[in-house]
Order: C-alpha cells, then structure tokens, then sequence
C-alpha cells in the first residue's frame, strides 16, 4: 500500500477522517489566493507558517482544510489529512457529486501562491514562474496512489472556469479547482509540467533526494545569473573543479540510496552539462 503520509511532509493532522467513495483517483491544484495584488501594485507572500496555523489549528479554517499545502518557493510540505481521507477544500453542494469524495483517492494541494506576490524582492505572475521546488515529489507520491500524469481537462493555463461533470466523472488525473464541478473558484491559473521519465520509476523518498539535488543546482544557476562565474569567481573560496567533484559525489550519493545506474548518468550528464556550459560562457 502506498504511503498515507508524504514521505518528507510535515505531518498535522486535523482528524475528522472520512472515506472518499470510490472511482478514478484523483488530485486537485489549488492555489491559496489570500492577497489580491497586480502587476502595478505586487503584494508580499503570506509566510508559510501562517497558512499552516490557519488549516490546521485554527477552527475556522480547518473546514476548508486540503490534503496539504505546498510552499513552492522553499519545497516544504504540511500534510493535514491522510490519502485515504476526503479533504475538504472544494465546494459541495447538496444532491450533487460529492467533489471531495469522488475518487479512490481526491488528494487536494494548495500551493502558497496568488499572482504578482512578491519574494525576496521578485515578483511572480503565475505559480510556474516559482522555482516550484517540491513538486517532483509531491508528483511521485501523488502518482503512487494511482493519479496519472494527465489533465482530462487540459492543464491549466489561465484564470478561466472550464468545467464538465461528466469528465469529472468519468477520468482519472489531476484537475484544476477551476474544473470541478458546483464550484466557482477559477485557481490555479498555472501548474508546474510533470516530472520526467528520469523520475517515474522513483519511489516518492527517491524523488524527494532528487529534488534536493534540483533545488541545490537551481540555486548555482541563480548565482550564476547575477554574476558571470569565472574560473575561480570573485570572493569564491573554492575552484570550478571542486564544484564538479562535489556534484558528481552528491549524485554518486543518490545512486547508492536506490536510484539506477541510468538514472543516475542521466543526472550527472545534465548537471555535467549545465556547469560546462557556464564555464564556457
């Protein structure tokens, strides 16, 4: 049986535990929205610790309390229900389909996020333009209980409302809060592509290190971007090829944990290439 609780997620656990009713499985993206900011007028994020507080100690805001929330700009997970539980994020009207409960699993992510918040003095328009650091995992976990890599209702791309029960219904995947039925929120407006064929064999555990690993080669290529990197850059106290051994030992490291020798290649070609690249520059 997979893992009722995401393997490297911060467990909290609401209670009110209750059964879905059964069908294709599926996850929702949803995006917390609690500032309503714009390109002219961004507004800072709402800090983590305070959303978590809010669905999961506080009593008016564990009624709307999802699978989990996602902090896209640092990976941190807090997990408030188990997979086999219905959340309680989306809207249900009476004598209708039972959205939080129509799947073998509807396992419902809110990512920390509203358009044009501002982090660390960027500005972000749409959750894809976050380092999404996190979502490999969330990914691989999601797709052990069954969630298949599709949108049946394509992947969301914008703030418009796309809906049909029938496809609710009837297909297993992930949807958008803006495609299920009986509600009238139009989030997530973007979300993150799935992962690729070097991460579908992984267990949810190997996805979480290769998303260390990501996080860590997404921060070189942030340094690199605001300063050209020399041989041996201004200030650095170690030379390019120390970089690399480290790499190649951090990668060595993932395969000895149970990634495959291919996969494991695969990983040191890209970061191999990536850090040549720049030092060819």
């Amino acid at each position: 049986m997979p893992d009722l609780w995401m393997p490297g997620a911060t467990r909290l656990d609401v209670g009110d535990h209750a059964p879905t009713d059964g069908g294709p499985p599926k996850a929702i993206g949803h995006i917390t929205w609690d500032v309503n900011a714009t390109a002219a007028k961004p507004a800072d994020l709402i800090p983590y610790e305070r959303l978590v507080d809010w669905f999961g100690r506080n009593p008016a805001g564990k009624p709307s309390a999802p699978t989990a929330l996602w902090d896209p700009f640092t990976g941190r997970v807090t997990q408030f229900l188990p997979a086999n539980s219905r959340s309680k994020s989306l809207a249900d009207s009476a004598g209708g389909t039972r959205t939080n409960r129509a799947g073998d699993v509807v396992l419902q992510f809110e990512a920390l996020f509203f358009p044009y918040c501002r982090v660390n003095g960027k500005v972000y328009p749409r959750l894809i333009d976050t380092p999404c650091l996190g979502w490999p995992a969330i990914n691989a976990w999601t797709r052990s209980w069954g969630v298949p890599d599709r949108w049946p209702m394509g992947r969301p791309v914008d703030f418009v409302s796309r809906r049909n029960e029938e496809v609710w219904e009837e297909e297993a995947g992930w949807y958008a809060h803006a495609q299920v039925p009986e509600n009238n929120h139009q989030d997530p407006g973007s979300w993150p592509a799935f992962t690729t064929e070097l991460e579908e064999d992984m267990t949810p555990d190997q996805a979480k290190q290769l998303a260390d690993l990501a996080a860590a080669v997404k921060r070189i290529e942030a340094s690199m971007a605001r300063k050209p990197w020399t041989y041996m850059g201004e200030g650095e106290t170690r030379d390019a090829y120390s970089y690399l051994r480290d790499t190649e030992r951090a990668v060595k490291s993932l395969g000895a944990t149970g990634l495959t020798p291919a996969q494991s290649d695969a990983l040191a070609k890209k970061v191999a290439d990536l850090l040549a690249a720049r030092l060819q520059a």
